[in-house]
């Protein structure tokens, strides 16, 4: 454990007084609600005999309490760290800024803190999240109909050849080789974990990939050659259809994708896609439990080449796969992705059965 715990009576005064310090390091789960919150949660204090502190939301979840519907302690904690709400903040307010190291220094934070607090909490650095948020309004903009110079305006790009260079290493190719109303467009998706791109035809979803994921370009390309290179940016209904589904799972409304799915691959590699598909949310299985589960209990290795094959993340959850001995194991958007997944997906856990009085 990297945070360890107080006292229990030192932790009460922390959440009588809001303390924002223990933020993000420690949780209050509430036994006569079943609650779970932030010691910075802004609901009525419960008695102290009613408190047990927690240090990560796992362990509240895992002792059976829900997430509070008003200090939401499973979103992204930007207060665990005061660079990274003061940062945030000052990207929302300039978003036309060309952020650099430099800009870091000025607002008095040291630049090696603030690279692991970010890297810990989303997965990349400020300048990587800064830098894809421009390339993002780019995106948009030719998806929207808009002439390559001007998606290079709007991303704050300042040569074309850098503007065709960050994009070709999210698509595999530069802005200009896109075609408008091509076969398959690919969209930008926004998640509370990171942006994604989906590509999709007009009826079916054909990949859903983190937007750094190193395997996406190669995804691209093989879906540019099924296509015969008929491939542009845009929205699709299947791509409108996925993006709302992505609020309802993140909002904790709802785990059901009902996107049409296009699945390439092998006939193995599909059986194996299928069969991630019919592990409810909530629940994990292993390697070997997923073997069995296509009749082929010795094919483990096959399983995990499948499982990390899988070009829809979360709709196709292979997320939900850890090793024998409980361990999270490898995860192509990263193991704190992960985490964080499962650490949702506990809202959507099947009821454990009644046992016998």
């Amino acid at each position: 454990m990297l945070f360890d715990l107080p006292n229990h009576n030192e932790l009460y005064q922390a959440l009588l007084k809001r303390d924002p310090r223990f933020d993000g390091q420690t949780y209050v789960a509430v036994l006569t609600t079943g609650v779970f919150c932030r010691l910075t949660c802004p609901a009525r204090k419960p008695k102290p005999e009613n408190c047990t502190f927690y240090s990560t939301v796992a362990e509240c979840i895992e002792a059976g309490f829900r997430p509070c519907n008003r200090c939401h302690p499973l979103r992204p904690n930007a207060s665990a760290d005061p660079s990274i709400g003061m940062l945030l903040q000052a990207l929302k307010e300039r978003p036309e800024h060309r952020w650099r190291e430099g800009d870091i220094e000025k607002m008095g934070f040291d630049l090696s803190t603030v690279r692991r607090s970010f890297k810990r909490q989303y997965g990349m650095t400020f300048l990587e999240m800064a830098r894809q948020r421009r390339l993002r309004d780019g995106f948009e903009a030719l998806s929207d109909g808009g002439r390559v110079i001007d998606a290079q305006m709007d991303a704050r790009f300042e040569s074309a050849s850098a503007f065709r260079l960050a994009f070709a290493g999210i698509l595999g190719c530069p802005p200009g080789h896109l075609k408008p109303n091509a076969v398959m467009l690919a969209d930008w998706v926004t998640t509370p974990l990171g942006d994604m791109i989906a590509v999709c035809s007009a009826s079916h979803l054909h990949l859903l990939e983190f937007v750094e994921r190193r395997a996406l370009q190669r995804e691209v390309a093989v879906l540019a050659k099924l296509c015969k290179g008929d491939l542009g940016v845009g929205k699709t209904p299947s791509s409108v259809q996925i993006q709302g589904e992505l609020k309802a799972f993140f909002n904790g409304t709802s785990a059901e994708f009902k996107t049409p799915l296009a699945f390439g691959g092998t006939p193995f590699y599909r059986q194996v896609w299928e069969a991630l598909r019919g592990i409810p949310p909530g629940t994990t299985r292993s390697y070997a439990e997923l073997a069995k589960t296509i009749g082929r209990p010795t094919a483990m290795r096959a399983v995990a080449r499948a499982n990390g094959a899988n070009p829809l993340a979360l709709v196709v959850p292979c997320h939900r796969v850890i090793g024998a001995d409980g361990s999270l194991t490898g995860y192509g958007g990263g193991l704190w992705r992960k985490q964080r997944l499962l650490e949702i997906e506990r809202l959507y856990s099947p009821p454990k059965p009644a046992t016998a009085p």
